[in-house]
């Protein structure tokens, strides 16, 4: 099977520095330009169905490219960003870290969990558990267009490829999933870290 990891476009939380995870915003004029120019990309590409997160930044982005690709697309909660930020949620990150330094510093590092967090155990597993199902379907190509805390946990648990120094909006993974491994053919828009 043929897959085509994604990143959403750039959405409001980024511009406005806020600690977004599981905070539903929107997509910005420069981020609906970047799921334009994603869908162009992959045009030919062969997508029979595209896998969404349910956050609106995820389904705004999926919506330009199903259109664009003519092809299906449904919703799957599972592939929803993670809750790393408890009570910062949606706070802007400079606030949050006055009004709770500890916690602030504490999510740094992606395998803390704070109060009212979605453990980083629980998030590993609901990853593995998504892509596994989703790469079990009969087609022949899919897309899946999620968030940056499930990409980089895809990369550093299930593949085994280590931390992504950075990941761009937008940004394409192209997959080959066979039997239960995976193999990188192409990276765009983000740089993996040395090893």
């Amino acid at each position: 099977m043929h897959v085509f990891l994604l990143r959403h476009g750039e959405s409001t939380s980024d511009i406005e520095d806020r600690y977004g995870g599981d905070y539903d915003d929107h997509l910005t004029p420069k981020g609906l330009a970047e799921a334009r120019e994603l869908a162009e990309k992959l045009t030919d590409k062969g997508i029979e169905v595209i896998y969404s997160s349910p956050r609106i930044r995820a389904k705004e982005t999926a919506d330009i490219l199903k259109e664009r690709l003519e092809c299906k697309m449904e919703i799957n909660s599972d592939l929803r960003e993670r809750n790393a930020y408890g009570v910062m949620t949606g706070m802007v990150k400079a606030e949050a870290k006055e009004k709770y330094p500890e916690m602030a510093e504490a999510v740094k590092f992606y395998g803390n969990t704070i109060e009212g967090a979605e453990s980083y155990e629980g998030f590993t597993e609901r990853v593995r558990r998504v892509f596994e199902e989703l790469t079990s379907s009969q087609h022949e190509t899919i897309a899946v267009l999620t968030h940056g805390g499930p990409i980089r946990c895809f990369f550093r648990e299930v593949v085994k490829l280590g931390e992504l120094k950075s990941l761009g909006d937008c940004a394409v993974f192209e997959l080959e999933k066979n039997g239960s491994g995976y193999k990188v053919v192409k990276i765009e828009g983000a740089v993996k870290a040395s090893s």
